[in-house]
């Protein structure tokens, strides 16, 4: 392991802070940091934040005394650092802005619904991986495709699809189903807001469904991580772990296998052409997933 800490340089709660990370793995850096005495409230995706009176205990427990832009560089270089665009807290105004112009006039249940999404507890299904879906859309039903009911549906479908996530498969998506109607009854024609829900259920399974057109366009949408680039794919991956801390490891690197195993035997993966050129570079981090689970 090689950790990483730069200058204290950062002012915040009257005092300042370095950037602590490692070169090569997040649980190494999870314990050097309980070592050091750092909460885990200090930990930032990529990084623990430190206070100018443990700079000194971080360098003794073996980090290197690097330069704040030299961190930056080495972070980048191992994979690991998160980018803006994958904060929650960095991203949120813009998600807003989004609820807003799907379903206008409502900005108070946008906002709590967007708090559901970065709960406690939450790595990947967070509103980062929410704005990934809308941003997927857009590519997949580009503006002027659909016609604004339409549009809307698929919208909205993503802002509720994982309102509720604690790791239950099946559970969770009734519940988030469910939620969505107690949210939007009234508020959605009921004919729209049954087209929503339908969307919501059918990512239980991902089950091809002849019943509702919209189908294909989601989920290729909610499956588009797959194909995501090799260093984001990663990170996927580790946060769905860490969702599933309480899993041991054994099951969950056997459960877990069997799950890409079943995407990894759609044919084929995506529905819609749009999508198909995913599906090379998506394959490819299935099974390279699915090597290293069962390798270990």
């Amino acid at each position: 392991m090689t950790l990483l800490i730069d200058p204290p340089l950062w002012p915040a709660h009257g005092t300042l802070f370095s950037h602590l990370v490692s070169e090569t793995d997040l649980d190494e850096l999870h314990a050097a940091a309980e070592r050091i005495g750092l909460s885990p409230r200090a930990f930032d995706r990529d990084h623990y934040d430190v206070p100018e009176h443990l700079h000194r205990a971080a360098v003794d427990a073996g980090a290197l005394a690097v330069s704040a832009g030299e961190l930056t560089r080495r972070l980048r270089a191992s994979g690991l650092r998160v980018p803006a665009r994958e904060r929650p807290r960095r991203i949120r105004n813009r998600l807003l802005r989004a609820w807003e112009r799907t379903l206008p006039g409502h900005p108070g249940l946008g906002r709590r619904v967007l708090d559901s999404w970065d709960g406690p507890g939450r790595h990947y299904h967070t509103s980062v991986h929410l704005a990934e879906v809308l941003e997927r859309l857009d590519a997949l039903a580009p503006p002027g495709s659909l016609d604004a009911g339409e549009d809307g549906i698929l919208r909205l479908a993503a802002w509720y699809h994982d309102v509720v996530y604690e790791g239950s498969p099946g559970a969770d998506e009734r519940l988030s189903a469910e939620r969505c109607v107690a949210d939007l009854t009234g508020v959605l024609p009921d004919r729209e807001l049954a087209r929503v829900v339908a969307l919501i259920r059918a990512t239980a399974d991902h089950a091809a469904s002849d019943a509702e057109p919209l189908w294909p366009i989601f989920h290729d949408a909610d499956l588009g991580i797959l194909a995501a680039a090799p260093d984001r794919y990663r990170r996927y991956a580790r946060d769905v772990r860490r969702e599933y801390a309480h899993v041991p490891e054994r099951v969950f690197r056997t459960e877990r296998a069997a799950v890409l195993r079943r995407l990894r035997a759609g044919a084929p993966l995506y529905l819609t052409g749009a999508a198909r050129a995913w599906e090379s570079a998506a394959r490819g981090n299935l099974d390279a997933e699915i090597a290293e689970l069962e390798e270990g």
